[in-house]
């Protein structure tokens, strides 16, 4: 094959003479580049590229020239490092000229992207558990805040009753009023098999008519729903425990009542004498200065107890039947005067305080029981009898747990069966 002469280009530094000098022997031309998978240089391996990140202000040297600008994407144009022997170009390639070394500027590498960091997800906290309208730990915190605050005020009270005491014509006023009246001859002592059954089944019912009252008020979505079968308005589950516990509870006291006035035993909760109630605030500064007034239950209350009692039993109780009833399914809709004189928002405004009387007389009740003599009071209302021993104890204790029984089992797996008996039961 024969030889070609290279065109003569550029100086390689300014003012020189042009390149290649004149004389000098042309290479070889190469032979044709066959398709193939690599094509062999005749010249020495040229080095692998590199990244050269030169210093700002750093000249950069001649050789480290060309290997930064054939690495950066935003080099320069660089000539090829100066070899010993040129090497020719494909016939049908011109040959690139380079910039002289000297002007080579200085190559900045780019900027190396380093990966972002990955944050972890924050896992969403778990919603706390509601009990009625708040949780657990808010229950705890209203409990013993007002726990503390009962405390101070007790001890409060307890201050200034005795204060009272101290002053002019009150301790000869507890001396007339000693906290209790004489009763006619003829009233029994004691309290009879029906007054001790009618106490258990008023325990038992109170509680559960409190719970199923509290989740009427609380619950939003009910468990499931109850339909009369004669037909009528579809109500929840727990609305229809709540009404038939009522009407047991006003059963068993209907029959009490009865019973009380039949046996001349009305007297021990009916006062029948204004005095009364000069005792009655006598037993009351007597609580209230811890120094309790003679207990005498077995024979006749004293006359706070009197007097509370008659409360309860014959004014709280119908006063919740009557609220009870405007609430209910079975009072008259379509009664336009009786609504009208009756609304249904002033049952609702008294009915609720009334159920918290109730819990507050409960637990007054419960405390004055245990603490003014526990097993002689005990066996008054379980046991039939006015000595001291662990009967009346035993059998309060086993009320206790029946009570706690029913109200494990008020739920909507054991009450279906027995609401179906009466009506339809569903879920929607």
């Amino acid at each position: 094959m024969g030889t070609t002469s290279l065109r003569r280009g550029l100086p390689r530094v300014p003012g020189g003479e042009p390149w290649p000098p004149a004389g000098l022997a042309p290479a070889a031309a190469a032979p044709a580049v066959q398709a193939g998978p690599q094509h062999v240089a005749d010249a020495a391996p040229a080095p692998a590229p590199s990244v050269v990140k030169a210093d700002v202000g750093a000249e950069p040297s001649a050789s480290s020239a060309p290997a930064a600008a054939a690495a950066s994407p935003v080099a320069q144009p660089v000539a090829p490092a100066p070899a010993a022997q040129p090497v020719a170009p494909a016939p049908a390639a011109r040959p690139v000229v380079a910039a002289p070394a000297s002007a080579a500027q200085p190559v900045v590498a780019a900027p190396v992207a380093q990966p972002a960091a990955v944050e972890k997800p924050v896992k969403p906290k778990a919603e706390a558990r509601l009990y009625g309208s708040r949780t657990l730990g808010q229950w705890i915190k209203l409990v013993v805040l007002f726990a503390v605050g009962g405390v101070a005020a007790a001890a409060i009270l307890v201050l200034a009753a005795r204060g009272v005491t101290t002053l002019p014509g009150v301790p000869e006023f507890l001396e007339r009023y000693p906290g209790a009246y004489d009763l006619p001859d003829t009233v029994e002592p004691g309290f009879p098999w029906w007054a001790q059954w009618a106490h258990f089944l008023n325990i038992f019912l109170m509680v559960l008519i409190i719970r199923s009252g509290y989740q009427v008020r609380t619950q939003q979505k009910p468990p499931a729903f109850w339909t009369p079968k004669r037909g009528g308005k579809k109500i929840s589950i727990n609305l229809w425990l709540h009404q038939t516990l009522d009407i047991l509870w006003l059963a068993n006291g209907l029959i009490f009542v009865v019973l009380l006035f039949a046996s001349g035993r009305w007297m021990r909760i009916v006062p029948s004498s204004w005095e009364a109630f000069p005792n009655a605030l006598s037993a009351l500064l007597q609580y209230m200065t811890l120094d309790w007034p003679v207990e005498s239950g077995w024979v006749n209350y004293n006359s706070l107890q009197q007097i509370m009692y008659f409360v309860v039993v014959f004014i709280a109780a119908p006063v919740a039947a009557i609220t009870g009833v405007r609430m209910s399914e079975f009072w008259p809709k379509n009664a336009k005067t009786l609504n009208k004189v009756y609304p249904l928002e002033v049952a609702r405004a008294v009915h609720f305080p009334t159920m918290l009387f109730f819990v507050l007389f409960i637990l007054i009740h419960v405390f004055l029981v245990f603490a003014t003599g526990a097993l002689r009071n005990l066996n008054h209302m379980f046991g039939g009898t006015d000595v001291v021993n662990w009967v009346g104890f035993w059998l309060f204790a086993a009320a206790i747990a029946i009570t706690a029984a029913g109200w494990y089992a008020a739920r909507p797996l054991v009450l279906a069966p027995i609401a179906k008996l009466f009506g339809q039961v569903s879920s929607r």
